[in-house]
């Protein structure tokens, strides 16, 4: 069996879970900071997107962007050399753009959760906008961030239908577990997509396991 397709869905899965854990963290925090609440509701409802999107449409607006004969990636070609579509920049991409919504969703609703009062008194004694953000509410929201990253990190591992319209299915370059699986169906090899299923199910498996436990951690209440 060939295991290129895991070495690719890592790879995917690790470098965007970085882009999509910081931007999803920072685009809660904007949204929640919002005091005018129609715009707060337009702005979320953009931001989650994605998630109510089929992935192909998705996929489809990532390619009408990046694809090399459309201004973004026509100059991004020229100028950078840098080609997105079909190569393995575009499965990022497509895990980010999919990924994105749980990490928001994730980290907006632990943002939300935290008690205003302790912020207030870290106000009175001095603390900076910045510290109160990483030392008091990042502290707080912990247990929902990490879990909303672990999502993110599994859905961009099972990314299918974006990353099939951006990126293509090439063999050691863009196939992803997941296209590796629809490639042996195809070809009906069942054999070689049952072992694909069985190496995802056990990432995906030790992922959930591990976010519970953190989780699980971090709300246990000390025994006195």
């Amino acid at each position: 069996m060939d295991y290129s397709p895991m070495f690719v869905s890592l790879k995917t899965a690790s470098v965007s879970i970085v882009f999509t854990f910081f931007l999803g963290i920072f685009a809660a925090w904007g949204v929640v900071s919002i005091e005018n609440k129609t715009f707060r509701s337009i702005l979320d409802g953009v931001l989650i997107l994605p998630l109510v999107l089929p992935p192909t449409v998705a996929g489809f607006f990532l390619l009408y962007v990046f694809g090399i004969r459309r201004p973004v990636g026509a100059f991004l070609l020229e100028y950078f050399s840098i080609r997105i579509a079909f190569s393995w920049s575009a499965t990022a991409l497509a895990a980010v753009l999919i990924a994105f919504p749980l990490m928001y969703r994730s980290a907006r609703g632990a943002f939300e959760q935290i008690n205003e009062n302790i912020v207030y008194a870290a106000r009175t004694i001095g603390m900076s906008e910045w510290h109160i953000f990483w030392k008091i509410r990042m502290a707080v929201a912990l247990p929902g961030v990490v879990s909303g990253g672990i999502l993110a990190f599994t859905r961009g591992l099972g990314e299918f239908g974006a990353t099939a319209m951006i990126a293509g299915n090439i063999a050691g370059v863009t196939r992803t577990l997941p296209m590796a699986v629809y490639s042996a169906v195809v070809a009906g090899d069942e054999a070689t997509a049952s072992g694909y299923v069985k190496i995802m199910l056990a990432i995906s498996f030790v992922a959930v396991v591990s976010m519970n436990y953190f989780t699980l951690k971090e709300y246990k209440t000390p025994k006195k």
